[in-house]
């Protein structure tokens, strides 16, 4: 709880990956993905409560034996593609509401974000609260961003990036990515917009080596990297 409101952590963890088959529950320096984003909610100094949105009985197993609730298994409308991060929050809520155990704001902790700390954590909701938000999400740096754009069909770079753009790094400002660890939320304000983005959401920033995002093999190998050289 913080500032008289009370928080839960939820982690979506399907068991279908396409780009890399079971993701969520690969082994990351001796430990399942997963473990490492349940272990840094169970740090949060303000986290009521820590669960595992999850419709895969493995998955659910290492969740529970990690220490974190998971009160139901998602439905398989809810695992599949087409479902957003919103729709598996709001099913997870409405459970909680449903089982008498309403929370005020929901703090979205995806596993594929295993260098994102309990002060993490705790230090998004810190920032929803001083703003006054409807949200907080976690961005980091990233200056490749101006120079990234989409190519048609045959390849052809004509045009592809503005002049103003074809200077020194140094020389731009800096731009901002998602980077997928941290999504704080009021759950009344979830409830009512279907949304995570709101004219009260504001940036938590982090550093580019806590903000890995693994979506594939070689942002698996780069988080193993990060880990080893951070001891």
């Amino acid at each position: 709880m913080y500032d008289g409101r009370k928080i839960v952590g939820i982690i979506p963890a399907r068991g279908g990956s396409k780009r890399l088959p079971g993701k969520n529950i690969m082994e990351l320096n001796s430990k399942p993905l997963i473990t490492w984003s349940i272990e840094a909610a169970l740090a949060s100094c303000y986290l009521d409560r820590v669960i595992v949105s999850t419709d895969d009985p493995e998955i659910a197993a290492v969740a529970e034996a990690d220490g974190a609730g998971v009160p139901f298994l998602r439905p398989p409308e809810l695992a599949d593609d087409s479902a957003t991060s919103v729709d598996v929050l709001l099913h997870a809520y409405r459970h909680l509401i449903e089982h008498g155990d309403p929370f005020d704001v929901i703090a979205l902790l995806q596993p594929t974000s295993p260098l994102r700390t309990g002060k993490d954590i705790d230090a998004g909701i810190r920032l929803f609260s001083k703003r006054k938000a409807q949200s907080i999400i976690s961005v980091a740096e990233d200056r490749h961003h101006w120079w990234a754009n989409t190519l048609g069909v045959d390849g052809c770079m004509k045009d592809f990036l503005p002049e103003e753009r074809l200077v020194r790094s140094q020389e731009l400002p800096p731009a901002y990515r998602l980077n997928g660890a941290l999504y704080v939320v009021d759950a009344g304000f979830l409830v009512e917009r279907n949304t995570l983005f709101g004219t009260r959401t504001y940036a938590y920033i982090m550093p580019k080596e806590r903000s890995v995002d693994i979506d594939d093999i070689t942002d698996f190998r780069i988080a193993e990297a990060l880990m080893a050289s951070q001891g």
